[in-house]
């Protein structure tokens, strides 16, 4: 007798089997194609050309007061995170005041508190004049400010991620509280913390959108001032879109890549 053949199973292992089309990053293409289609209408449209490049201006302003806020605010937020688990009940309570302080009012309202309030007091109290300070560092020390304590939280999460073992035994060792949490502890509890960090560098470049009500001529202030004299709501707004998303798409691939670089090396 002969035996009957068997059914036929597609593969789920080929290039296009359902499991790859399913991994396959289908968002990714779409926002590809959504920027392709934008880079055309700059390229052979004069009005999208124009705001193109009357915004491009700017791009430099965003991208430094991004780096600098940030930078500032990770070392502000380590701090301030360290503060937030000192044992010391002082330092502990103050830190804690301050992050919730911080995260129980809106951003705005604490960017035109620090700008309009904070910064001339204390420039008078250092014998300074109100315009001594530029409105994009008054900006810088807001967001630096806001977003230290979101990283300080972010810091206490990643250092209270690692056993106390490790404490332990380092200061086992001969090793003081300083030089274990130094060289053991915290270069740990950076690489845990490594995405959550990357996701507020994100958030603080679309946040520098925000500084604009204090007229910085970053993308978002340029931006404005276009539309108020061109009235060309349509190309400005299409293009300043265009900049944050193909800027954040740049920063999150980027991120990725160097988290799975750092993944790799361990």
């Amino acid at each position: 007798m002969t035996p009957e053949p068997e059914p036929f199973v597609p593969t789920t292992d080929g290039p296009f089997s359902r499991a790859r089309l399913a991994q396959f990053p289908w968002w990714l293409l779409i926002i590809l194609g959504v920027i392709v289609f934008m880079a055309w209408r700059i390229i052979f449209d004069p009005l999208y050309r124009n705001t193109f490049n009357t915004i491009l201006q700017a791009l430099s302003t965003t991208l430094y007061v991004t780096a600098v806020s940030f930078v500032f605010a990770m070392i502000f937020g380590l701090f301030l995170g360290l503060g937030r688990i000192s044992s010391n009940f002082i330092l502990r309570n103050l830190a804690i005041t301050y992050i919730e302080f911080i995260r129980g009012v809106p951003m705005l309202v604490l960017i035109f508190t620090i700008s309009f309030a904070l910064v001339p007091m204390v420039a008078r109290t250092f014998g300074l004049s109100n315009n001594a300070i530029s409105f994009t560092v008054r900006a810088i020390i807001a967001l630096v400010m806001i977003y230290g304590a979101y990283i300080a939280e972010i810091f206490r999460a990643g250092i209270e991620s690692i056993g106390r073992g490790q404490m332990e035994a380092a200061r086992s060792l001969g090793m003081s509280h300083v030089q274990a949490m130094t060289y053991i502890i915290l270069p740990q509890a950076v690489r845990n913390v490594m995405p959550a960090l990357g996701n507020d560098l994100i958030a603080l470049l679309k946040d520098t959108s925000l500084v604009s009500v204090l007229g910085v001529r970053e993308m978002t202030q340029v931006a404005r001032l276009s539309v108020s004299t061109t009235f060309r709501y349509e190309e400005t707004y299409f293009i300043l879109t265009l900049f944050y998303l193909s800027l954040t798409l740049v920063l999150s691939l980027m991120l990725q890549w160097i988290q799975r670089r750092v993944g790799a090396k361990e």
